[in-house]
């Protein structure tokens, strides 16, 4: 898995989007940002005022897009933006390396970017920041951090208008029984998946395969690994682009970690460590083909996966796929080959790697990311052994169990002397913060689940 891509070439060079703008080919350009949600934020600029005026001095932003809800309602106990503050912007500035085409947007191109302050410091707290932070630190090891998600979502027939207007209840799915692997059933709906694959494949990310899964309208679209950073990045447009594109097609997708009692969306995130030469530094001769760095590496993954479970699982909904038996995870335990554990060890040789089962769809790929380069140098670090792997039924063993709550995710968080020491204390309390914003919200909301058992028989 590890080859190492520093010399990699971005999807669209500002030459090309010059000559685009002078053609009339190219008359729009998004520059946007992942935002807590890891949602893309950000301005659509007309693409001549662009070049001129946004491509060498940035825009800015309010920066309440990072102190706000799901629903963008400003909230209390963010430290870098308030009333008391009065609401400012940062600055947004462009990332060359992700320029690229989008080819679901008539005449338009995108660019992530990276935001700062008005003294030039970077926003310590965005996603973006918090991925390179830790993707410095190891660096300084020796190493960069190969990554590929493997992201699940539901298809509906229903419009995302029709679905709002229905609350979200009684919508129809795409296709009506367990198509796992079904060429049949992904057949039913190869326009859109053929339409998403190519229109990403326009975009600058590398497609691999479709599938089904085993939710009704259930399917995944996976696409090949990268540097840890570009693979988030692309994380992002993939997420935001099937949305539009099934919009404009008429039907709705979600990415939502449990949508109803069958099985959930999924985000499995594999990664690999390159050395400085482009090697798998995770192969070895160790047992099981890995190497001392792997080992470690992966027994800092067990020894944080509870810590940073916020960072895997960030909302109220995500801990609702934690079930015995339904191929997401309960037990904090590695295994070779074993999905029925937190942690799965694959490959050989140059594609040895291990998979983080614990994300779901509605997963910030940056945070999530970040957080298993600090779980893996705290790991290499402090020299942890890798306890014997679990070779049989992970449900029903004896193991440590992953936060059953976003409550208890969170308290784990801000107590954890691992975050603080990785992150810093205003990262933790900032995403602390944002787990109390929405348990408030749940708690203050009466729930389907109330209405129908305490209507007329309480």
């Amino acid at each position: 898995m590890a080859d190492g891509t520093a010399n990699r070439t971005p999807p669209l060079s500002v030459e090309e989007l010059h000559a685009l703008v002078a053609s009339g080919d190219i008359d729009t350009v998004v520059l946007a940002f992942p935002d807590m949600q890891g949602r893309l934020q950000g301005k659509r600029f007309a693409a001549r005022f662009f070049l001129d005026e946004v491509l060498d001095h940035g825009t800015e932003g309010c920066n309440y897009l990072l102190a706000v809800d799901t629903e963008m309602n400003t909230v209390d106990g963010y430290d870098m933006s308030s009333w008391d503050r009065g609401y400012g912007d940062f600055a947004m500035h462009p990332d060359l390396s992700t320029l690229r085409r989008v080819p679901w947007n008539e005449g338009t191109a995108m660019l992530i970017a990276d935001l700062a302050w008005n003294d030039g410091s970077p926003v310590v707290a965005a996603p973006r920041q918090i991925l390179r932070r830790q993707l410095e630190r190891l660096a300084e090891h020796g190493f960069t951090a190969q990554v590929g998600t493997e992201l699940e979502f539901i298809v509906f027939k229903d419009t995302y208008e029709q679905a709002w207007d229905a609350n979200y209840r009684g919508l129809t799915p795409a296709n009506q029984y367990n198509i796992d692997y079904s060429v049949l059933g992904t057949g039913r709906i190869e326009p859109l998946l053929r339409r998403i694959r190519n229109d990403m494949a326009g975009a600058g990310l590398t497609v691999e395969s479709a599938k089904g899964e085993c939710n009704p309208g259930q399917h995944e679209i996976a696409f090949k690994y990268d540097e840890a950073l570009v693979t988030c990045d692309q994380h992002a447009v993939y997420k935001t682009g099937a949305k539009e594109i099934a919009a404009q097609e008429g039907v709705s997708l979600t990415f939502m970690a449990k949508y109803n009692e069958r099985e959930g969306n999924s985000c499995h995130i594999h990664l690999s460590l390159a050395g400085a030469d482009g090697s798998n530094a995770m192969a070895g001769a160790g047992p099981g083909g890995m190497s001392e760095v792997m080992r470690h590496f992966l027994a800092g993954q067990l020894a944080a996966l509870r810590d940073f479970s916020l960072l895997y699982a960030p909302n109220i909904n995500s801990y609702k796929r934690f079930q015995p038996g339904s191929f997401a995870p309960t037990a904090v335990a590695w295994g070779y080959d074993n999905r029925t554990c937190a942690l799965r060890v694959v490959g050989h040789g140059r594609s040895m790697r291990f998979e983080n089962r614990l994300p779901g769809g509605d997963v910030n790929p940056h945070l999530a990311v970040a957080g298993l380069v600090a779980a893996g140098l705290y790991g290499i670090e402090q020299k942890l052994e890798l306890p014997e792997p679990c070779a049989g039924n992970a449900y029903a063993a004896d193991y440590e169990h992953v936060p059953t709550t976003l409550r208890e995710a969170a308290e784990l968080w801000e107590t954890s002397p691992i975050a603080k020491a990785a992150f810093g204390d205003e990262v933790v309390a900032h995403y602390r913060n944002m787990a109390r914003v929405e348990l408030d919200a749940f708690e203050a909301a009466v729930t389907d689940w109330e209405l129908r058992r305490s209507f007329e028989r309480m």
